[in-house]
């Protein structure tokens, strides 16, 4: 039996077969509005949430693939793109980055 959890105007519902099912509650009019931009409203909510989950860093590139059944890696880079989805990359991010490529190449 799944367990849910009701909170606000969200239920989630988790199943043993390792999927969350999140369902929310938009009022009638704005629900129309988004479906005639997005189209797939539940996809497009799918999307948005994955977008945010990597730009918060709470998921990886391929945890997205694997949310958003993308096919591969570079369709999902593709997608990251379009969302504008980017991780904040410093300069000691790259400095540290070319240290350890140096450290880790043969003398």
């Amino acid at each position: 039996m799944p367990q849910r959890t009701l909170k606000g105007r969200f239920q989630v519902e988790y199943r043993k077969e390792h999927a969350v099912n999140v369902a929310i509650e938009i009022p009638d009019d704005i629900g129309r509005v988004l479906a005639g931009q997005a189209g797939d409203l539940s996809k497009a909510v799918l999307e948005a949430v994955a977008v945010e989950a990597y730009r918060s860093g709470t998921i990886t590139p391929a945890q997205v693939q694997q949310m958003l059944g993308l096919r591969s890696r570079w369709e999902t880079e593709s997608f990251l793109r379009r969302a504008e989805a980017y991780h904040d990359y410093t300069m000691d991010d790259l400095e540290r980055d070319i240290a350890a490529i140096r450290d880790a190449s043969p003398q």
